[in-house]
């Protein structure tokens, strides 16, 4: 056809193609990921460049002689340090890190280091996984990832217990970058899906932040450990925007402008409403901590600014085409950039001079600004059909044994479709209607179950 007319149709089309992948691109920039989002508070913000500096001694043989400490150190007492596991000690099976009990803070942190290069056993745990190959409470969990959390707290399980009894006030954080981000995240969503594990420790006091995360649990998943896991990334950072299966990252290593600008294409090409309905597919976990330190088309850095939320649409879909995209997963400019971001904060701080009193209504202000904004993401998820999603029915949003899941889905609408199912029941029933269905109104006007559905329930 294109031939009888004199007009090179297809060869127009595919240049057309091209020209809009190319605008698009070149439009989209890290800051259009978090351009809606909130700005971090310092009182939320403080541990990351903290735990940042954690991380970066686990890469030290010698805490007390370190050999690559920032400047001001790592702020780690070595007394404090209760053990180091070294890849010989772990044989491979997970990355090495570190177990700190830092009093200052009333803090359990285990730190782990992130990808080594020169480890066979690192590119093992990250190619031991396949789209849909690990289910997990509901969702799917990278394998690899799972199973190396698995040996790190089967090994540290009655130390972290220990730990935890002894000091009833202080909080348990795992903290990972990279690799061990995964690791780290994998850790928490074990401990607090089977808290018996370790004294039957309270949910408020577990705490992961994932430092330039890998994609390692499905969106629901993400979405209702948001109350656990907080994720950071710096400005471009490839990682959290690479989809799985992460072996694309690793195959292509020494490629990777090549593999960018493919999966710039797919993700150009892809809707992002299919994405969603994958329930195989992976995101980044938790809470988003984006920090932005540039701005398009101007060079040079800025002030950092640090960007929260706990999105489900437009969570990190895109890799942003940029020179940036590697140097900004490395710990070390985390650690300055987060820095620089703490010490803006604090600043402002100090000029509005906040009096302590206002200090403390400010903190339980965000934490009920967390609790409604972590509810509205779970029903958000709820409303956009992602697979396996379940709206607040409880503190925090997830069932805690199975057998709950199974009163759930038997609570006489077995015929019916229930919400957050995988779409493969015969109808469908909104959100609205199954809670008209379950629920009336008392004299107070509060929700009260159904006297029919009581003894199902």
């Amino acid at each position: 056809m294109s031939i009888i007319c004199g007009l090179p149709l297809l060869e127009c089309i595919y240049c057309l193609a091209c020209a809009r992948w190319a605008w698009n691109r070149c439009l989209h920039t890290a800051g259009h990921d978090s351009v809606t989002w909130g700005l971090a508070t310092a009182e939320e913000f403080e541990p990351v460049p903290r735990l940042c500096r954690y991380i970066l001694a686990v890469y030290e043989d010698n805490i007390r002689h370190p050999l690559w400490e920032p400047p001001g150190g790592y702020g780690i007492n070595p007394d404090w340090l209760i053990l180091r596991k070294t890849y010989k000690d772990t044989r491979g099976r997970a990355p090495s890190y570190i177990l700190y009990v830092d009093h200052e803070h009333s803090d359990i942190v285990l730190a782990i280091r992130g990808l080594n290069l020169a480890k066979e056993s690192d590119y093992q745990v990250l190619l031991d996984n396949q789209l849909g190959k690990r289910k997990f409470d509901g969702g799917y969990v990278h394998n690899g990832l799972l199973k190396a959390a698995g040996w790190v707290l089967d090994a540290e399980c009655e130390v972290l217990k220990e730990l935890v009894e002894e000091h009833p006030n202080y909080t348990l954080t795992f903290a990972g970058h990279s690799l061990g981000s995964g690791v780290a995240a994998m850790l928490a969503l074990v401990v607090a899906q089977h808290q018996d594990k370790l004294g039957n420790i309270n949910r408020s006091r577990i705490r992961c932040y994932a430092i330039a995360p890998a994609r390692c649990m499905s969106l629901n998943l993400a979405v209702r450990y948001a109350d656990v896991i907080n994720s950071v990334v710096l400005q471009d950072d490839f990682l959290p925007r690479t989809a799985t299966p992460l072996e694309d990252i690793f195959k292509s290593l020494f490629c990777l402008p090549c593999l960018l600008c493919l999966r710039c294409m797919k993700d150009t090409c892809i809707p992002e409403e299919k994405m969603l309905k994958d329930p195989r597919r992976l995101y980044a976990p938790g809470r988003l901590y984006h920090i932005v330190e540039r701005k398009p088309f101007r060079c040079g850095r800025f002030p950092p600014v640090v960007k929260t939320a706990v999105p489900v649409d437009g969570r990190f879909e895109h890799i942003v085409l940029s020179c940036n995209a590697t140097s900004d997963h490395a710990i070390i400019w985390i650690e300055r950039e987060s820095q620089r971001a703490m010490d803006l904060m604090l600043e402002k701080d100090r000029i509005m001079e906040i009096p302590a009193k206002q200090r403390m209504e400010k903190q339980e202000t965000l934490t009920i600004e967390h609790k409604q904004e972590y509810k509205a993401a779970l029903q958000r998820a709820v409303s956009l059909s992602v697979p396996h999603a379940y709206s607040p029915l409880s503190e925090y949003g997830t069932f805690d044994e199975s057998e709950d899941v199974e009163k759930y889905n038997s609570c006489k609408l077995s015929s019916e479709s229930s919400v957050g199912s995988s779409g493969k029941s015969k109808s469908k029933v909104s959100w609205n209607e199954l809670i008209e269905r379950l629920f009336d109104r008392d004299e107070s006007g509060h929700m009260v179950l159904k006297k029919s559905h009581r003894d199902d329930w």
